[in-house]
């Protein structure tokens, strides 16, 4: 994402505690920003003009707003009713996909508007609903804002007699109150502060109303077609890893038509379909990673060696530290001169293009090992990095206890030290990205890191201690169960040495509180290739 311009610099949120923003008053700032209302719909005719009724009757001005009705081949198709937004339209979704993620990329990809909202076809918005969503967005362009829902059996209700009630600004006159059911997201957000407390914010966003900025919603690219059921809660999790803060605005009200699906014996079928997909896309959610002998689309740590001018056996030891950890689930990049095996070259022995030769004949096979010029700017949709020298491979429980600490205090960089000046480290992929995208010229990466996430140095033997379980971390639970209390502070640094785009040295080092600091033992964090 590029730097704003004309305006001050984005504020440094720290976690998801949006608490430095003030946003406007309802109905006392002037708004300037475009907006696509972007609604994936399959059949639903009546639920469908409902819904733009609501949308006719919003307080944000209606010259800023455009709506997309992508119609999932709908059978008959949708049509535009009288009573609805005057810059309406239906896009049909295009041929190689289905589902409301494959739609909602028809409907983007036809988009003017710089910031981008997703609505179900069948919500009743208040009128100030998309007011209260958008002027967050003209405060900052990172931010994913979230709407509220109440759940209802839909009465016999009139377009008209919607877009009254919504003008009028009492939709939910329209509904027997005893009779509105809650959404188990509003309570979540409520336990949590408002998510300024969450530890994954993410898992809330669950799609029926949600709103960003263009450049973030090109920054994650989409949708991903292929995940037909929950959706959006991996995209929402891809938000994350870019760096993303969570908004939910309880002046965004809104009723969703029809009870929550996840009922009977066909709604815990879904559930099982949205856990297979987000079992393989989501690696922060442990519970559905339980079986350690499959290997999965996205893996939870991403281990990078730089291998330029290392020569075959020391690679291969490397790879093999990390292949036979404890933590099973992990990918291993390669990064060096893979260019000098094109062209159909000899490659003599003793040369570096030889032993590279050796290590991608040994590796070329496995899925786990990647080979690439450079590394990626962060390791996203990856949420760990683990980058260490060539002959400094992590000892077998070093991934998991360290992941296990970041996760427990919270961190965003950690900074191995090891005698004899070797440094490694552990970046969670939100804290780099954000940084990345909040970094002034010429400033550190790991400065903006301890601003918003923190940044922890350690010593080698605090994390040096072989597991005796041999298992993997503990499942992560969700918000829902999570404790609404805040995480304890974690001292930081404000500048770091070999950190990522670091420079001079560290003004002092963090440690850990007593119960969280692994045993010492005699043994270096580093294997000696």
């Amino acid at each position: 994402m590029a730097h704003l311009t004309g305006v001050e610099p984005r504020p440094r949120i720290r976690h998801n505690d949006y608490s430095p923003l003030t946003p406007p008053p309802l109905g006392g700032w002037s708004p300037t920003l475009g907006a696509s209302v972007v609604i994936p719909a399959h059949g639903g005719q009546h639920r469908l003009d409902l819904t733009l009724a609501a949308l006719a009757a919003q307080t944000y001005p209606a010259h800023l707003i455009e709506v997309i009705v992508v119609d999932d081949r709908s059978d008959p198709p949708l049509r535009l009713p009288d009573l609805r937004p005057e810059n309406t339209r239906i896009v049909p979704v295009p041929d190689g996909g289905w589902g409301a993620g494959h739609a909602m990329n028809a409907g983007i990809a036809a988009a003017e508007g710089e910031i981008v909202q997703r609505l179900d076809a069948d919500m009743v918005i208040s009128r100030e609903h998309l007011e209260a969503l958008f002027r967050w967005h003209h405060l900052t362009d990172y931010l994913v804002t979230i709407g509220g829902k109440r759940f209802a059996e839909e009465p016999a209700l009139t377009p008209g007699q919607v877009h009254d009630a919504v003008r009028h600004g009492s939709p939910e006159d329209l509904f027997d109150p005893s009779a509105l059911v809650s959404s188990s997201t509003e309570e979540t957000i409520r336990r949590l502060d408002g998510l300024r407390a969450s530890k994954n914010p993410y898992q809330v966003c669950t799609g029926p109303t949600v709103s960003l900025r263009r450049a973030l919603l090109d920054e994650v690219r989409g949708f991903d077609p292929e995940v037909v059921r929950g959706q959006d809660t991996e995209f929402a999790y891809r938000l994350a890893q870019a760096g993303a803060v969570f908004v939910p605005d309880p002046d965004a009200r809104a009723v969703h038509l029809g009870l929550p699906a996840q009922r009977g014996e066909h709604g815990r079928a879904i559930v099982r379909l949205v856990e297979a997909h987000l079992a393989h896309r989501v690696p922060l959610r442990r519970d559905l990673r339980k079986e350690p002998g499959r290997r999965w689309r996205v893996p939870y740590v991403e281990v990078v060696f730089d291998v330029t001018g290392a020569d075959e056996p020391r690679i291969v030891a490397a790879v093999d530290a990390v292949l036979r950890g404890t933590l099973t689930d992990v990918a291993v990049t390669l990064t060096g001169p893979w260019t000098l095996l094109d062209g159909g070259r000899r490659w003599a022995p003793g040369t570096e293009a030889f032993d590279l030769a050796l290590v991608r004949a040994a590796f070329g096979h496995d899925a786990r090992v990647r080979f690439a010029e450079s590394a990626a700017p962060t390791a996203a949709p990856v949420p760990f990095r683990y980058t260490a020298p060539i002959d400094a491979p992590p000892s077998p429980a070093l991934l998991e206890r360290a992941v296990k600490a970041m996760l427990e205090e919270r961190v965003g960089l950690l900074v191995l030290e090891a005698p004899g000046g070797r440094t490694a480290t552990l970046e969670r992929t939100e804290a780099v990205a954000r940084a990345r995208l909040l970094a002034a010229p010429g400033e550190a990466i790991a400065d903006v890191i301890a601003q918003t996430h923190g940044v922890r140095h350690a010593t080698p033997d605090e994390f040096d201690k072989v597991s005796t379980t041999g298992r993997e971390p503990a499942a992560q639970p969700v918000e829902s169960t999570q404790s609404a209390q805040p995480a304890q502070p974690v001292r930081t640094t404000q500048a770091g040495a070999g950190t990522p785009g670091g420079g001079g040295a560290a003004d002092g080092n963090a440690t850990a509180r007593p119960e969280d600091r692994a045993p010492r033992s005699r043994r270096g964090l580093f294997r000696r290739s």
